[in-house]
């Protein structure tokens, strides 16, 4: 059955959700016009929906699942779990396990509490640095994503009429966002070395932290260069703000995360998805200096932090499964799958004769239908013009109906159940729909 069918199941349930929910959906991300396509199964790296439809997937609930869905190990610890007890006002060993699975795999990574998602994590985050500095501001990389927070929404999008000449400004992401909130947030450039020194400097006596991905996908997928990450090494050193490592996403890339990697040595990690084993998870890791102000066991904490279902079992049930999973050997093996994968679509994109590149590091893939480099948030802004975004929408359709599920914005990501044969079907899916999406356009 071809997307979209007005006659499927799933068009059947995107009536029935418009009547429910403000534009048809509860979760922006799985929205889609003219309807949403419905889940009725899915294990290892393949999805099949309420009309039958089998697709790989390559985008694991946004990184989520790296062990594939419904893994075994996982699958047990949660049944295991929920005919225990699924929450309760006590704590829990399983959380004490999951905590002792996590801290050591970096230095940084010494004391960690838990959230319930990666939003809440970098929120905490933020909160916490500003409690152990004692000042208001973050600072932050214009375009780069760190969750639903206002102040790491500051200009999560802005059009070229927004981002100021001399550097860039504050700028709201959702509507009537408080200008006293953007006064708090500084906005500097990706992997401007001598551009984010000045505007860090400028701030310094304010600065609680500076707030980074090292992996940023809106700035093209590349990594933060060792020259970046030593200015911030240094400015860390001479200002005493802290520096947050956003790993949401980047933590599957090394298993010892990515700080490991890149030579970074932040503050405070905040960290979701893949070590949550499928379920709602997120956390905040840091040094023992830096975390304690969350200690609340003398008294109110200098930066309280809980949660109804903050530390729930069945997350860290299924986190403890997943992070027994996650070692060195398992790692290696799909990052260098991530390597096969871009090198073939790369091919891919040359047969076809089309405008565009493929991008990423380890297990993470990013498409662009541009040839521009991308080095920052404004250069894959300017790659995003009207006539590309269509190719790129035109390219996440045709893979819907050559089994490939990616992100609409071309993002995609690999899970351990995944072969070179999964690989060879997705360079295979992306040639033919290259061929439709340039067809169509011309």
């Amino acid at each position: 059955m071809a997307y979209p069918d007005p006659h499927s199941r799933s068009a059947a349930l995107g009536a029935r959700a418009r009547a429910v929910f403000p534009g048809g959906g509860t979760r922006g991300l799985t929205q889609l016009s003219p309807y949403p396509i419905y889940a009725k199964e899915a294990h290892g790296c393949r999805v099949t929906d309420v009309d039958g439809v089998e697709r790989i997937d390559f985008i694991n609930n946004y990184t989520v699942q790296l062990f594939g869905h419904s893994h075994p190990a996982i699958v047990e610890a949660v049944v295991t779990q929920a005919e225990r007890f699924m929450s309760l006002t006590l704590a829990t060993e399983s959380e004490i396990e999951l905590a002792e699975q996590i801290c050591g795999r970096a230095p940084s990574l010494q004391h960690i509490r838990f959230t319930n998602t990666g939003t809440e994590a970098v929120m905490h985050a933020i909160k916490g640095a500003r409690a152990f500095t004692g000042r208001p501001k973050i600072a932050k990389c214009e375009g780069v994503y760190h969750g639903a927070y206002d102040y790491a929404e500051a200009s999560l999008d802005p059009d070229p009429q927004s981002w100021g000449t001399d550097r860039p400004r504050p700028v709201g992401y959702a509507k009537a966002t408080p200008a006293g909130l953007l006064q708090d947030a500084v906005i500097i450039p990706f992997n401007d070395v001598a551009g984010t020194r000045a505007i860090l400097e400028r701030h310094a006596d304010e600065l609680a932290a500076v707030l980074i991905d090292l992996v940023p996908a809106r700035c093209g997928g590349a990594p933060m260069s060792p020259a970046y990450i030593e200015m911030l090494h240094e400015f860390r050193r001479a200002s005493g703000a802290l520096i947050i490592d956003d790993e949401v996403i980047t933590f599957r890339l090394h298993e010892r995360g990515a700080q490991t990697l890149y030579g970074l040595e932040p503050d405070l990690t905040t960290l979701g998805k893949v070590i949550g084993g499928g379920l709602p998870i997120g956390a905040v890791a840091g040094t023992a200096d830096a975390m304690a102000v969350y200690d609340s066991s003398a008294g109110k904490a200098a930066c309280p932090q809980s949660g109804t279902f903050t530390a729930n079992p069945l997350s860290m049930a299924a986190g403890v499964a997943a992070m027994r999973m996650f070692t060195a050997e398992n790692v290696e093996r799909l990052n260098t799958l991530g390597e096969s994968a871009r090198a073939k679509l790369r091919e891919a994109f040359r047969i076809a004769g089309c405008e565009g590149q493929v991008t990423g590091e380890g297990s993470l893939i990013l498409f662009h239908m541009s040839d521009e480099p991308l080095t920052d948030y404004r250069a894959v802004y300017r790659a995003g013009t009207e006539g590309r975004a269509r190719r790129l929408d035109g390219l996440f359709r045709a893979l819907l109906n050559h089994g490939v599920v990616t992100s609409t914005s071309g993002m995609a990501c690999l899970s351990t159940p995944m072969e070179e044969a999964e690989i060879d079907h997705l360079a295979d899916a992306v040639l033919a729909s290259l061929r439709t999406v340039e067809r169509e356009a011309a």
